[in-house]
């Protein structure tokens, strides 16, 4: 596919200081990510351009098809005349276009990668477009697979009309809609009904999805088209997947009939995400790319409603540039996580092996709570610096190497992020700080993205690292801005903050 600190909650139930002493830990925590194998192309482990015509293609989709099998859908695809880099490169009427294909593994053992044994063919030894598409720019341009699923014998695809493509990480879409195949993949049926309409402002929250299934119901973990929206959340009885008048959507309180009701349950930017329940950690997990921090992050959650953690990293852009499209291998078992990659250059899908740690502990909604990710000396996302100040990278924060601060003599300086809340439900909010002698206002606190105080805590100065919370009832917000930082009054002063914390209660 083509291409801070403020805190403000509804209601204080209290606040406390308490003396220094050993920071929580994150969680969960992935270890560095790891290329196993080249899936497609030219010398992939599957040798695809001599047995399906495939030299180069768009992400790696992968649902567990019921009968033993991994079904995987990629997006716009190329055959022997595509030069590359990235989609489209090429003489057009020599390239091959496909706008998605269709693949299938047996394969459990996916420590050498992951073979794939067959596809979805128009002829022997050409993978087919296995959902039609016009191919016509500012009409229909692809038509691109974004989540798969079976129930029972049926596999159901959610794909996405894209009208044109826009600047990088921005696309714009038509409408979602499912289409469905009763012979493992082979012929599919796009249904005239089940479908997603696009707004006239391009913002609907359902045009890219996961689908995941749990307790009779289907769940769509969905987000707006292109690499920078929220994700929000829907389901419907198994029975029903195609009734677009039985989906119901997540207000943050009960399953509403109302599209328009859903209120995310991620923070943005989200895109290309993956959703699946981990037995290992007894964790939902979440996969999809930050575009802001060009990373392939995780979050967990006890459910699909959330609260969902901080985002910990999986794979670094710095490592692997141009990565985007990360799909959780259903297969994966214990504490080793697999999951497909596609990269712009070379324009192919990686299979990619990661493992899990669990500390125990109620998920930190906060990401990068200690700042440790920062690489540079100013704050960057989901951090944001909201007047003067950076990031230290000298040891002098309260755990760790990295912590943030704020320093200027006049005005209102604060580091902020924002954080998808459950509403009505309590937090607490930490963090530890540290301040010049002469700093006679500091604030920590919560408010909503429309700049209305939830809960603010002020204070004087803190010499040592004291860890600073407050409680608070996140009302009808599903999303807040945590905030830390002080108002100065003419002299110069200065404000360290580390190990935040937003934990329900």
């Amino acid at each position: 596919m083509r291409n801070r600190w403020l805190f403000v909650l509804p209601v204080v139930i209290g606040a406390a200081l308490v003396p220094a002493g050993p920071a929580a830990l994150a969680t969960p925590v992935p270890s560095p990510a790891e290329r196993v194998a080249k899936l497609t192309g030219p010398q992939s482990i599957n040798d695809t351009e001599a047995r399906f015509a495939l030299k180069a293609t768009d992400l790696g989709i992968l649902w567990d098809n019921g009968s033993g099998e991994i079904l995987t859908a990629f997006g716009d695809s190329y055959g022997a005349g595509w030069t590359g880099p990235g989609g489209g490169a090429g003489d057009p009427a020599t390239i091959d276009w496909r706008c998605n294909l269709l693949l299938r593994s047996k394969d459990r053992n996916l420590a050498d990668g992951m073979t794939l044994d067959s596809a979805a063919e128009d002829r022997p030894g050409h993978a087919k477009e296995f959902l039609g598409c016009k191919k016509i720019d500012r009409d229909e341009h692809t038509v691109i697979p974004t989540g798969g699923i079976s129930v029972g014998k049926r596999q159901y695809v959610q794909y996405m009309s894209v009208n044109y493509w826009g600047p990088a990480g921005s696309w714009f879409t038509n409408y979602s809609g499912f289409a469905y195949s009763d012979d493992n993949g082979e012929n599919w049926t796009k249904s005239p009904t089940a479908r997603w309409q696009n707004t006239a402002s391009w913002d609907s929250n359902f045009q890219m999805v996961a689908l995941v299934r749990s307790a009779g119901y289907v769940y769509m973990i969905g987000t707006p088209n292109g690499r920078f929206g929220n994700a929000y959340l829907a389901r419907v009885s198994e029975s029903r997947v195609l009734d677009k008048d039985a989906w119901r959507y997540w207000d943050g309180r009960t399953w509403t009939r109302s599209e328009r009701s859903a209120v995310p349950i991620a923070a943005g930017p989200v895109s290309e995400v993956s959703v699946q329940w981990n037995a290992h950690l007894g964790k939902w997990l979440m996969m999809y790319l930050d575009e802001q921090r060009a990373s392939v992050v995780l979050r967990t959650s006890a459910s699909l409603t959330g609260p969902w953690s901080g985002e910990q990293v999986v794979v670094r852009g710095t490592d692997f540039p141009g990565l985007y499209g990360t799909y959780m291998h259903p297969w994966s078992t214990g504490s080793d996580l697999y999951f497909t990659m596609s990269q712009w250059d070379p324009y192919n899908v990686f299979l990619m092996h990661t493992k899990l740690t669990d500390d125990g502990q109620i998920a930190n909604l906060v990401t990068d709570p200690g700042f440790e990710a920062q690489t540079g000396s100013t704050p960057s996302a989901p951090w944001q610096l909201n007047g003067q100040g950076g990031i230290d990278r000298s040891n002098l924060g309260h755990s760790g190497v990295n912590n943030a601060f704020v320093r200027a003599s006049i005005g209102s300086h604060q580091l902020q992020q924002t954080v998808a809340v459950r509403p009505y439900h309590r937090y607490r909010l930490s963090a530890w700080i540290r301040t010049a002698e002469n700093n006679s206002e500091t604030m920590i606190g919560v408010r909503t993205l429309r700049g209305r105080t939830v809960v603010e805590r002020t204070g004087g100065a803190h010499p040592a690292y004291t860890k600073v919370s407050v409680d608070f009832d996140s009302g009808r917000e599903s999303l807040v801005q945590l905030y830390a930082g002080f108002f100065g009054h003419g002299q110069d002063v200065w404000l360290q903050v580390d190990d935040v914390e937003l934990r329900e209660t």
